[in-house]
């Protein structure tokens, strides 16, 4: 049996749960899973159902005899085959920690993606990616190249199909152009000192104010500098005894375990983007094993 996801987002209206379960019945698909929230502010509606076809629906079915539903609604909508695998394509610079965590999850199936290649302005980690039988692309990046630099990017991003960009520790700013290209489908990790830690050596910044939480922010890529919609954080406590060479440590950890899980809820299909912000539905207790493993 295939597992389809379905996501929507609308007006907020009464019938729409209705309409959509009325919907997955007529053809032939059980509701494993759903989520919804209603944002009373802005008025959206959010929902993300997890299906199971029980007879031959397929996504070109399924899709066509959505149509009516979503123009009565006004929904953008989506339709996924679960074991479709989104390509990603891995960015990074000279700290390989967030890289190494992924082609860890990777590798044992925690994260279910087809990673299509790693893109780095460096070659510190072109022997790693190639023993993982994964393409090396090195494109430097000056400031008098760095137009021509993004257009190689994009070209890569185009011929490889790719759905999704990782930026893992790649520490370039990437142009307006491209934040607008490919909105909503690039996530990048920094600590979450900011706005009060800026610039070079961040921990060393919080060791000496004597910070007593280091966190990290998993967010969405716009044109306004790690100000993009929010996907995940978390933090870690640190104490008075601990050197700075310590925050630094468990900084790391920190944001590769974040950046993970903002991957993990992306490519699953769990995150909207609502205005400046995102509605981001947790995985069920039933289907998170699921999900990781694909």
């Amino acid at each position: 049996m295939t597992t389809f996801v379905l996501t929507v987002s609308c007006p907020s209206t009464r019938g729409i749960v209705a309409a959509l379960s009325g919907f997955l019945a007529e053809m032939g698909c059980n509701i494993v899973d759903s989520s919804q929230f209603d944002d009373l502010e802005t008025g959206k509606f959010f929902m993300r159902i997890s299906c199971v076809s029980e007879k031959d629906a397929t996504l070109e079915k399924l899709a066509e005899r959505l149509k009516p539903i979503a123009e009565k609604f006004s929904m953008e909508t989506g339709i996924f085959d679960q074991s479709d695998r989104m390509k990603v394509m891995l960015m990074v610079s000279r700290f390989g920690h967030c890289l190494n965590d992924i082609l860890y999850r990777w590798r044992i199936g925690a994260l279910p993606i087809e990673i299509v290649g790693v893109v780095s302005n460096h070659l510190d980690y072109q022997k790693v990616v190639v023993n993982h039988d994964i393409p090396f692309h090195h494109i430097p990046v000056t400031k008098e190249n760095k137009p021509q630099a993004e257009a190689r990017i994009m070209e890569l991003v185009d011929s490889t199909g790719t759905d999704l960009i990782v930026l893992a520790r790649y520490m370039q700013v990437l142009s307006d152009k491209m934040c607008t290209q490919m909105s909503g489908k690039i996530i990048n990790i920094h600590h979450s000192f900011l706005p009060s830690f800026k610039g070079a050596n961040p921990y060393k910044q919080a060791y000496q104010r004597g910070v007593k939480l280091i966190g990290a922010t998993a967010h969405y890529v716009t044109a306004d500098l790690d100000e993009g919609p929010i996907i995940e954080q978390d933090v870690v406590g640190v104490t008075h005894a601990q050197s700075p060479g310590d925050y630094v440590s468990l900084g790391r950890d920190v944001e590769a375990r974040v950046l993970s899980r903002a991957i993990h809820a992306h490519i699953h299909r769990r995150v909207f983007l609502n205005g400046n912000r995102t509605v981001v539905f947790p995985p069920s207790p039933g289907s998170y094993a699921s999900e990781r493993m694909g």
